[in-house]
């Protein structure tokens, strides 16, 4: 019967996460969706590209006892037309990536499907705060 050393049981550790590390590395370099070249075409110019970037719909419902609504927006500055999202009444800043998830100012490192799964994440984050405005 033999017995575990620390020696052995470091180096089985080291082991391990180096597989996961090389794992992981190698899910995050493999290119996930089509050359940088069409996601410009595709952001700048609809016409250019062939097809037109789809538009989230237009959504207007109560969430945990708060409203949400997202609509496009006309003052999407450089990017063309921008999407607007509301909690309350009070502006919630989105952006969407490049690779088609979005984003806000109140879960900014984490991504979503759509506006509406970005207003949602918000009101949860939120715990019934108020949202306040960018200055």
């Amino acid at each position: 019967m033999s017995q575990l050393s620390r020696r052995r049981a470091l180096g089985a550790s080291a082991t391990a996460l180096a597989g996961l590390a090389l794992t992981g590395f190698g899910r995050t370099a493999a290119p996930s969706g089509p050359p940088a070249a069409e996601h410009g075409n595709r952001a700048h110019s609809p016409e250019g590209s062939g097809h037109t970037p789809t538009q989230p719909k237009p959504f207007d419902e109560s969430f945990k006892g708060r409203r949400i609504q997202g609509a496009p927006s006309h003052h999407g500055g450089h990017h063309g037309v921008g999407y607007s999202v509301h909690i309350d009444g009070e502006e919630l800043h989105v952006m969407q990536n490049a690779d088609g998830t979005w984003i806000s100012v109140v879960n900014h490192y984490e991504t979503f499907t759509s506006p509406r799964a970005v207003a949602r994440a918000a009101v949860v984050e939120l715990q019934g705060s108020q949202l306040e405005p960018l200055l």
